[in-house]
């Protein structure tokens, strides 16, 4: 399993823990709104937990919410939640020598565990994997303490806003708190300067597209935004910068 007692022998483990609940309040924040969320656009209180349990991604569940609420057809809810998490495709890919050591299993439930910020402070603290087996297992253990907070903060909080929506006002500006969560990720994530000019344009895009139904301006930022980062990658001089996982 992930979470083996051999990991909280590691002082990376509580490291990891100590690092994630830095930023643990955010989270929860996020989690509350998303709970909120799902039951005041009209999911059941079952299909709110069960989308929170299983999904366990913020910005592809409040994607497809409204979607499914306008009753969108099925291939545009989940491509718009496919969009929107491709981001964990470049995580995945960037974490890859870190885990290909485990089987596959447990590589599958680390990946599924991995939330953005996990992702952000595991990259920090291990900017190259491990060359060792003892370096590979603190990496782990790192990554597993800081996916353990990261995960009962979200779920926690998640479940909670779901149980306690018709006692939460909606003027308590939960959306709001939602979205400093999330800009508290995209500061973290902006690295580079292409990663900086993809959020710019992913943000412009979604506004100048505000108008079209069904929330396809998500879409329209998605694909702008990628669009833009590829031209501009084939332009620029062949020498990475800041190594591959910025671009």
């Amino acid at each position: 399993m992930f979470y083996q007692s051999v990991h909280r022998s590691h002082p990376e483990f509580w490291e990891g823990m100590r690092d994630q609940t830095s930023v643990g309040m955010g989270i929860a924040a996020w989690g509350l709104m998303t709970g909120v969320a799902m039951v005041k656009s009209g999911l059941s209180g079952l299909e709110a937990v069960l989308m929170t349990l299983i999904v366990y991604a913020g910005s592809a569940q409040l994607a497809a919410v409204p979607m499914i609420a306008a009753g969108a057809p099925l291939w545009v809810i989940l491509a718009a939640a496919f969009c929107v998490n491709l981001r964990f495709v470049v995580f995945s890919a960037h974490l890859r020598p870190y885990l290909m050591h485990l089987p596959r299993f447990q590589r599958l439930v680390t990946g599924y565990l991995t939330g953005d910020l996990s992702y952000v402070f595991f990259a920090r603290r291990f900017p190259k994997p491990g060359q060792t087996a003892d370096e590979l297992a603190q990496q782990q253990a790192y990554l597993a303490g800081n996916c353990a907070v990261n995960y009962l903060a979200w779920m926690g909080a998640s479940l909670v806003g779901i149980a306690l929506t018709n006692a939460i006002p909606t003027e308590w500006g939960l959306g709001f708190a939602g979205i400093l969560a999330l800009l508290g990720v995209l500061a973290s994530l902006a690295t580079s300067r292409l990663r900086m000019v993809s959020a710019g344009v992913a943000g412009a895009a979604a506004v100048a597209a505000w108008a079209l139904p069904l929330k396809l301006n998500i879409l329209v930022a998605i694909a702008s935004a990628v669009a833009i980062c590829l031209v501009l990658d084939k332009m620029r001089p062949n020498r990475p910068e800041g190594g591959a996982h910025h671009v």
